[in-house]
């Protein structure tokens, strides 16, 4: 009685695994992607430890040590900002605008901004970067 035994590996690949993991990572980027806000200016923001999170809709106002303004990642001059600024809340029903000012900025240009949200009646939070402890 001669049993033979098969000891033949099977030359043959499956790709089903490696796609699913592909499938799964590219699931995963595009879910995380969407999460992040990017700041398209990259402007050194003044610390603080008082964080406050913004689920309204809201407009971005940066201001750069150039003194260089944007809403959003338009460039605008300081006349026309007001203007703007109206333009881009006019269809909220209760909007916030950031404001986005470089550390090295004179406190009179962020004060000029805060008044003219306030003529807007406009709720304005100044962003910071958090305390590295």
């Amino acid at each position: 009685m001669a049993l033979r035994q098969s000891n033949k590996a099977n030359p043959n690949f499956s790709m089903s695994s490696l796609t699913d993991i592909i499938f799964l990572l590219l699931i995963f980027f595009m879910l995380t992607s969407t999460f992040v806000t990017p700041n398209a200016l990259n402007l050194l923001l003044p610390s603080s430890n008082s964080q406050v999170t913004v689920e309204k809709k809201r407009v971005s106002v940066s201001i750069t040590d150039n003194m260089e303004f944007y809403v959003g990642t338009k460039q605008v001059t300081e006349e026309e900002l007001p203007i703007i600024l109206s333009e881009q809340i006019a269809d909220a029903a209760d909007p916030t605008v950031v404001l986005n000012a470089e550390k090295n900025v004179p406190i009179e240009k962020v004060v000029d901004i805060m008044n003219i949200a306030n003529e807007l009646k406009v709720q304005m939070i100044l962003a910071t970067r958090p305390v590295k402890e």
